[in-house]
């Protein structure tokens, strides 16, 4: 009897070869539990479906033969078995233990290192320092203010916005002692959770300070809804750009509570709150309490983008930012807007269940929480940008500063 083949991890990414010479599809692993990465070449992509989970390897080789023209393929299956499992892209017992050894790593480091540094951003300081020199301002917001709304799009395709939030922080002297709660988008994280972690952050500028004490209180108060030490803060990039300005505007020993949200798809498609949740809820009035209490010793941070259209996210459309379809978008994105400045939690969320969110929000869940935390602010929307991620697809994004009333 053959054997059924393990099944391909769900969890991956799958690209289209950026490279017109190589052409196939490109497969990553975005939690790093490998840094492997593999391009199948296009003969071998339909031979994936084989790792279903049901399949088995007398399904795969007849596949084989039929998109080779070859009779001897056992070489080729075998290759390609091994070339997967050997990534750790099959769910299977080798993946499992690189998971459960790179979890255990992060866990026990004290120090959540920059993933992006080099890539994203220089990894040099002094290159890092000239490049936000040039692209950001001195912050001077005005003493209401309380909270902004950033992008976490890669800066290179959101200057304009990044400068528009940022510019609308407190000056240095009005930040000093503040600590400041970065909600960031947790792509990778369980639905209705929030990942918190107690380790410093590093990047090129230095190690921030990380509250223990706020992440304590947070874990004790509303332990059903934390993930501690969530290894989604290993690979997110929502917290670490906002980290990183910070840095650069205040100084590395910057004082933050991280705090990855995780989407509330129970809510999107059941129509209901998402604090009908009792673990969401419970840790919503644990960060309302902190926040009220706290008051003006901190600062809010969204680290958000907003819509996600075209190919590279699931859509038939070949988005244009700003053209065609992605017309229709920024109107609908601004209308969501006008709902979060206003402070009308109940009629955004409405907007955001609507047809399931097929604007694909990925900062709904972090604006939520923070608008169920903070009632009452009002908005003002200061830069609205999209951005074309690639040839058919778009990410719009936007700077928003809130104030209290006057």
């Amino acid at each position: 009897m053959s054997e059924v083949l393990p099944r391909l991890r769900y969890n991956l990414d799958f690209l289209p070869s950026p490279d017109p010479n190589r052409p196939g599809l490109f497969i990553r692993d975005p939690y790093h539990y490998t840094d492997a990465t593999l391009l199948v070449p296009p003969p071998l992509v339909q031979a994936l479906e084989c790792f279903d989970g049901q399949q088995s390897s007398v399904d795969l080789r007849s596949e084989l033969v039929r998109v080779t023209g070859e009779i001897q393929v056992g070489d080729l299956e075998k290759h390609l078995f091994d070339t997967l499992n050997d990534a750790g892209f099959l769910e299977n017992d080798r993946y499992r233990e690189l998971k459960a050894r790179r979890e255990e790593i992060f866990a026990e480091e004290a120090i959540r290192e920059a993933v992006f540094a080099g890539a994203a951003y220089p990894a040099d300081r002094g290159e890092l320092s000239g490049l936000l020199n040039q692209h950001l301002r001195v912050p001077s917001g005005s003493a209401n203010t309380v909270a902004i709304a950033a992008p976490h799009a890669s800066p290179d395709g959101a200057w304009d916005t990044y400068r528009a939030a940022y510019g609308a922080l407190p000056s240095p002297e009005e930040a000093a002692g503040r600590t400041f709660v970065i909600l960031g988008t947790s792509h990778y994280g369980a639905p209705e959770r929030f990942g918190l972690t107690r380790k410093r952050f590093l990047t090129p500028y230095g190690e921030t300070r990380t509250d223990q004490i706020l992440v304590d209180e947070l874990e004790r108060l509303a332990p059903q809804a934390v993930r501690m030490e969530d290894y989604c803060h290993a690979v997110e990039h929502s917290i670490e750009f906002q980290v990183v300005f910070l840095q650069h505007l205040y100084g590395p020993d910057v004082s933050i509570l991280p705090i990855l949200c995780g989407p509330f798809v129970k809510s999107i498609y059941d129509g209901e709150l998402p604090e009908r949740s009792e673990e969401v809820a419970r840790f919503i009035d644990a960060l309302g309490n902190i926040g009220a209490r706290e008051g003006g010793r901190l600062f809010w941070i969204l680290g958000i983008d907003m819509a996600h259209m075209g190919r590279r996210y699931g859509d038939q459309l070949r988005a244009s930012a700003r053209l065609a379809e992605m017309q229709a978008v920024e109107e609908r994105d601004r209308k969501r807007i006008e709902h979060i400045n206003s402070s009308d939690i109940r009629a955004f969320w409405s907007l955001v269940q609507q047809n399931h969110d097929d604007l694909k929000w990925c900062g709904s869940s972090p604006l939520y929480t923070f608008m169920k935390v903070n009632p009452g602010l009002s908005g003002s929307l200061l830069n609205y940008d999209q951005w074309q991620i690639d040839p058919h697809s778009v990410v719009s994004f936007a700077a928003v500063r809130f104030d209290r009333p006057s």
